[in-house]
Parts: structure tokens; sequence; C-alpha cells
């Protein structure tokens, strides 16, 4: 699965096949056929194993706030680690976004990712505000990676907070 991602990550979903798939992972074409019989099956596998990692590393940074520590900053952390990372899987993220945006098999693979953050940042925040608060990570990293400029965690910071109040936090 990481070598299909890797392959998404250097062509895009237009430009990943078997074939490259195959070449990457340098293995027979044959032995990929195999496993996933359409480009499709290989997609979906791929995009799943990402966003169950990623869900699950950052369900694991969610966990490790503790009660009465300011989640917002954590929240922050958590978000300016990962673009200092891994440019690599904010483009993976986008490209199953687009794909997902004309693919329902896709956008289930989305939808169970979203669920799966919010039920993260739930441990600290409300419902309607960990929603809310997804949307607004998605957009601020989505930003952040597509811009000319320097990443600058002090906006990103003070943006996290005025939009989630102290008194919402856990």
């Amino acid at each position: 699965m990481e070598v299909t991602l890797d392959v998404i990550a250097e062509h895009g979903v237009a430009g990943t096949t078997h074939r490259r798939v195959a070449a990457a992972a340098d293995v027979p074409l044959g032995s990929v056929s195999y496993h996933f019989a359409s480009l499709q099956d290989l997609l979906t596998s791929a995009f799943t194993h990402l966003a169950e990692t990623a869900a699950a590393a950052f369900d694991t940074q969610m966990a490790a706030i503790e009660p009465g520590t300011d989640a917002r900053a954590k929240v922050v952390e958590a978000m300016l680690a990962d673009l200092a990372d891994n440019h690599r899987s904010a483009v993976l993220a986008y490209e199953l976004y687009a794909a997902a945006a004309r693919d329902p098999q896709l956008r289930v693979v989305t939808q169970v990712w979203m669920d799966s953050t919010r039920r993260s940042l739930q441990r600290h925040f409300d419902p309607d505000t960990a929603e809310a608060l997804d949307a607004l990570m998605e957009g601020l990293i989505l930003h952040a990676t597509l811009s000319t400029r320097p990443v600058d965690a002090g906006k990103i910071r003070d943006a996290i907070r005025r939009f989630v109040p102290w008194d919402v936090t856990g």
C-alpha cells in the first residue's frame, strides 16, 4: 500500500497504473493485478490504508492530551508537526479528495476518515465544535500546503484560538 501511495504522490491518481505500482514495488505486474483486479480496488485499498493510518496517529495525539490542558494548543501542535514532517501526506489527502469528488466508493473512505477525526476531537470538544474544527483544520492545512510562503505558526494558532473559545475545550 505504501508503494502505491508513493506512486500516487509522484504521479497523481490519473498517472497511477498497475504497471507503475508493480515497477515501483519491484514485483511482477501479475502480482499486483492478481491481488487488485481493478485499478479502483488498488486505489481504494491504498487510500483506505492512508486514512486509517492518519486517523490512528491523530487519535493517539488527541488521546495523549491530559484533561485540563488547552486542547487547542495540542491541535495546533499536531497540525504544525504534520505540515513540517509530511508534505507527502497532504498531497495524498488532496489526491484522495479530488478523486472522491467523482467516486462514491472513495467518498466513503473520506467520510470514514472525517468521522474518525471528529471522534478524536470529541475527546476534548463538543460534537458541533469538533465538526467545524475539523473543517477549519483541513482548510488551514490546505492553505499552508499550497502557499508559496512559509507556514506561519502564529496565524494558525490564532485562528484556532479565535475559533474555539476556552470554555468549550477540555
